[in-house]
């Protein structure tokens, strides 16, 4: 009996000794799940670090004039730095827009570069970027702090919204109306692409400052420009708008043709040149059209605005940078570049245009790889001082 007693003592005592042990690993299992999401997003980050990197890209088109353009530089790239490219496009249709940022956040991409249409699919695309915590740049493109003070505090805020690269769009406009009136036109008809384009918007803003400042100067020689008509992105679009001018304003003898990837102005000169009225009708535009040098030649084209299709570049290394680390988005704030145009009004200028941004791309595998390592002050002071002769010093031209 005492012999069964010592026996039923001992099977007690390891019992309590089996239930302290488990206990305290269960302490330690609820410890680390407490401590779980630190732990596990360590991991997840290095193991992030060891993978390719994935970036986004949200475009209007990846296949008109100066998409395809904008993607052959972002491939060239990404394939320097090892970097996945994942594109969609998105027409500028705000629903398509923000459906376009979901799209690649939940697709895995670290990073995402958008040139959206309006201010207000910033809202959602920040907002997107913050849930799924991808670092966002613009290109082509910036939240307007007077027009959309929300959305731009917003931005500021976001700890993944790291900046914007584009133009001066105001400059831009009031240099190519200017070109167009030195030139004598004094009837400009003017082709929008989207109502409401936060680019356009500004772009029109530049070409009314030139009109203005003009009739101020000459009371007896006014200029008048009409009110925008819309072409949307098609060349479709841009021939009926052109159509449309034409009929309405048979003085008409100037065309702003205002952007919208180029495919707008290639129907636009086609439906003058239909018209029988090539040359008599000067045309300025933005974005280069691939055969900008006959177009030049020939007189269909007066001036066109381009070469910014390193822009998106400079969003892309911003984003690329953020994500490995290198760029720390500044508090309250974000990054922004102002990337410079170039203006190509003779087939002469249009040749070395030819030489050292289409025939060659403005940047090589050592530059972009360089860009890699540089800070972000250094990377901007780069993309202002882009030009021909830039390029021709870097790479050995005469």
């Amino acid at each position: 009996m005492k012999k069964m007693k010592k026996i039923i003592a001992s099977i007690l005592v390891l019992a309590m000794l089996f239930s302290l042990s488990a206990c305290g690993n269960s302490s330690s299992n609820k410890t680390a799940q407490n401590n779980g999401t630190n732990s596990s997003n360590s991991t997840t980050q290095n193991s992030n670090s060891n993978k390719k990197i994935k970036i986004g890209v949200s475009i209007w088109s990846s296949t008109d004039v100066l998409g395809s353009q904008v993607k052959k530089m972002l491939d060239y790239a990404a394939n320097a730095l090892g970097v996945e490219l994942m594109y969609v496009d998105q027409g500028h249709v705000s629903e398509k827009v923000t459906a376009s940022v979901k799209t690649l956040a939940a697709a895995g991409c670290q990073g995402i570069i958008i040139c959206n249409s309006a201010d207000s699919e910033m809202a959602s695309a920040i907002q997107t970027a913050d849930q799924y915590h991808v670092y966002l740049a613009q290109f082509f493109r910036i939240i307007s702090k007077d027009r959309s003070p929300q959305i731009y505090e917003q931005a500021q805020k976001s700890k993944y919204y790291v900046g914007a690269v584009h133009e001066d769009e105001v400059v831009n406009g009031y240099n190519l109306a200017n070109i167009l009136i030195n030139k004598g036109k004094r009837f400009i008809g003017l082709i929008g692409w989207n109502p409401g384009d936060a680019t356009f918007l500004l772009r029109w803003e530049g070409y009314k400052k030139a009109v203005d400042q003009w009739n101020q100067n000459h009371p007896n020689d006014k200029v008048f420009m009409t009110e925008p008509v819309y072409a949307g992105t098609t060349a479709d679009g841009g021939a009926s708008a052109a159509t449309s001018l034409m009929n309405s304003y048979p003085k008409m003898d100037a065309l702003i043709v205002a952007g919208g990837g180029g495919d707008p102005l290639v129907g636009a000169l086609n439906a003058i040149k239909n018209a029988g009225k090539t040359g008599k009708i000067g045309v300025v535009s933005t974005d280069f059209l691939p055969d900008l040098g006959q177009e030049l030649q020939s007189g269909a084209m007066t001036a066109e605005s381009g070469g910014h299709f390193a822009d998106p570049l400079y969003a892309f290394m911003m984003v690329y940078n953020a994500i490995r680390g290198k760029y720390v988005k500044p508090e309250n704030s974000f990054y922004e570049i102002k990337f410079p145009y170039l203006y190509v009004s003779s087939p002469s200028e249009y040749n070395d245009y030819q030489k050292y941004f289409v025939d060659s791309l403005p940047y090589n595998t050592e530059e972009i790889k360089a860009m890699a390592n540089d800070s972000f002050q250094q990377l901007a002071e780069q993309a202002l001082n882009l030009s021909i002769d830039d390029v021709k010093k870097r790479h050995g031209g005469q």
